[in-house]
Parts: C-alpha cells; sequence; structure tokens
C-alpha cells in the first residue's frame, strides 16, 4: 500500500504547505502573526475555506469588525485566490487587491476586492475592502 506523504497545500494557493503558509498564523501563537497585509489576507482567505471563524474575528479591525456571523454560508465551496495586488501605501498602510472564486449549490461566484489594511502596534489587521 502506498500513500502519499505529502504535505496538505495551503488554501491561499500560494504553493506552500498549509504548516508554512497560513497554518502558522492559524495556529494562534501571539508571537506569530502575518508580517504584512498580503500574508494576513492570505490567511484570512484560507480561514474563510477552513471555516475559522474566530480568527476571522482577530484579523478584522475592531472599529469596523461585524457583529454579526462572519462566515458565508457552509455550503460554500471556496475555489481559489488570486491575488492581483499588493501596495504598501506606507509604513502602517497597504491595500491588496484579490479575486476569490467560488460555488454554491451549481452556482459559480467571484469575489473582486481592493481590501485596506493597518498595521498597529506591529501587527496587521483588516479594515474594509471594495467590492467591484
Amino acid at each position: 500500500m502506498h500513500t502519499d506523504a505529502r504535505p496538505a497545500p495551503c488554501p491561499c494557493d500560494s504553493a506552500l504547505p498549509y504548516a508554512a503558509c497560513c497554518g502558522r498564523w492559524h495556529a494562534g501563537a501571539l508571537h506569530l502573526q502575518a508580517p504584512s497585509a498580503e500574508a494576513l489576507m492570505r490567511s484570512r482567505y484560507s480561514a474563510y475555506v477552513l471555516g475559522l471563524a474566530d480568527y476571522l474575528r482577530d484579523t478584522w479591525h475592531p472599529q469596523t469588525r461585524p457583529a454579526g456571523p462572519l462566515l458565508p454560508d457552509p455550503a460554500v465551496r471556496w475555489l481559489g485566490l488570486e491575488v492581483r495586488r499588493h501596495a504598501v501605501l506606507d509604513a502602517d498602510h497597504a491595500v491588496v487587491e484579490f479575486v476569490a472564486r467560488s460555488k454554491l449549490g451549481g452556482r459559480a461566484a467571484r469575489l473582486h476586492e481592493t481590501s485596506r489594511f493597518v498595521r498597529e502596534n506591529g501587527r496587521w489587521w483588516y479594515v474594509d475592502g471594495d467590492v467591484a
């Protein structure tokens, strides 16, 4: 019997194993935080794929975080992520433009968003985004 010993790929389509990519940010160690807005955005996409609502809440800036549920319909299947642009505006502000593909009930969908991120006390936060 042959088993595939390759580590699971990261859902964010980085080509890295999950444990070496978004998994380390999801693990929750306080000293391990996404080092850039793009890394945070990728880890948030992976959190949507994996249903990690607490991680989404913990990485959404408290001033803009919604009070309600953060995860979409659990039947949504996430199909892939394409990062189109990561622009560092200054030392503490950045934007990431991405397209996330999904499917629900046989219908394909695309979320094209330009997200805003802020760094406070060395930690990146998702603030909000404009959907195209």
